[in-house]
């Protein structure tokens, strides 16, 4: 599903049909003189920036990791024309707060990010916001319900069901309705993606679904949950949890309600991410063993450090010889050497464990709200170049 020919959209450049462009021959700012004739030597350039493909999109829940993705996107456009042969038009912004707007002929990324949205009209609704913007993929970056996975499932399936790929940085519909979703995008000959749903953006899902063919995946545990690790940190330098909790809002790794990190749900939905993704479980949230941190205190964990141990919340999920999937998060006492042990503040690690690779170690320091921006823009690619 593309759009015709329109204004000028985000990258810079006009639109126009969406054919595999030529490559751009060199450019010369002025046309160059030979006999009476003048030939421009930026007509190739030209047309071939009007031959790129321009995608409208669509982002609901337009919060912090919204704006980062609306900034990477005018950050990276260019690359995304010159490498990628990819344009777009941002087509439709949707949040509790402002409603449902759309915008066919694209938004500009300025206004956008100053909260300018004059340029948009209202819809009354989700479908209609799809159709009135022309949605060839829909970002689905709204709030986390751990439990049900609403309304962000309704969101992309509705974006499917329209003919547009979908793109998810909420682990809801992953953990509520990966395959649904996954089954519904192939009929549709479109694509669900969720890199950024798990690690901020780093590529696991994507690692194992393209760079490691013919592997088993017999388990994996992890340190996935950045608030309890600052929490802890702050426990053992002697901070009292509530102010603990506070450095975690501060740091904006933590919400204003922590309690799903604490008691270690968030991190019971990222094991079943991985697990039913990854090792085609059919993990639900009740099915995963789970101890949050309430009863890690400061002398505990400075009394572990002193043994050459730390307290960390540990992810776990591996095969039993029966062919069930046996998942945990709980507190966990490791060596000072273990490499989950040595995860410090906003960092997470995750440690695979496969039939050919005794154990792969992926870390992440210190990712921002960028690193998750980014899982959403590599899935972008891979959605438009792979349909």
């Amino acid at each position: 599903m593309h759009s015709p020919p329109m204004r000028m959209d985000a990258a810079g450049g006009p639109q126009g049909a969406k054919t595999s462009p030529p490559k751009p021959s060199a450019r010369v700012a002025e046309p160059c003189q030979a006999g009476r004739r003048v030939y421009n030597v930026d007509a190739p350039l030209q047309l071939w920036r009007a031959a790129i493909p321009s995608y409208n999109l669509c982002i609901v829940g337009f919060g912090s990791v919204a704006r980062a993705f609306v900034s990477l996107l005018q950050r990276k456009h260019t690359q995304l024309e010159r490498d990628y042969g990819i344009a777009f038009r941002i087509a439709g912004v949707a949040s509790r707060r402002i409603g449902w707007l759309a915008a066919r002929e694209g938004f500009s990324v300025d206004k956008l990010l100053t909260g300018d949205f004059s340029e948009a009209h209202k819809c009354d609704g989700l479908e209609p916001w799809l159709r009135a913007a022309g949605a060839e993929v829909l970002f689905e970056t709204s709030s986390l319900n751990a439990h049900t996975g609403e309304p962000a499932i309704e969101h992309i399936r509705a974006a499917l069901e329209s003919g547009a790929h979908a793109i998810t940085a909420n682990k809801g519909p992953v953990v509520h309705a990966w395959r649904e979703l996954t089954e519904l995008a192939a009929q549709k000959g479109r694509r669900f993606l969720f890199e950024s749903t798990v690690m901020d953006g780093v590529p696991v899902f994507s690692l194992f679904r393209e760079a490691m063919p013919a592997i088993e995946l017999r388990g994996f545990r992890g340190v996935l949950n950045s608030t309890t690790n600052v929490i802890l940190e702050g426990l053992e330098s002697g901070l009292t949890f509530d102010d603990s909790v506070r450095k975690a809002q501060e740091l904006g790794v933590a919400e204003s309600d922590p309690t799903d990190d604490i008691e270690g749900v968030d991190a019971a939905v990222k094991v079943i991410a991985l697990a039913n993704v990854l090792m085609q479980g059919s993990l639900r949230l009740q099915d995963v063993q789970r101890v949050g941190i309430r009863s890690l205190t400061a002398d505990k964990l400075r009394a572990a450090r002193g043994d050459g141990h730390a307290w960390k919340l540990v992810c776990r999920a591996q095969w039993r010889p029966d062919g069930s999937i046996e998942a945990s998060v709980r507190p966990e006492r490791l060596k000072l050497f273990d490499p989950l042990a040595q995860v410090a503040g906003t960092s997470s690690v995750i440690s695979f464990e496969t039939d050919v690779l005794p154990e792969l170690i992926i870390t992440e320091n210190d990712p921002g709200l960028e690193t998750t921006a980014y899982g959403l823009l590599a899935d972008f690619v891979a959605a438009v170049r792979r349909a």
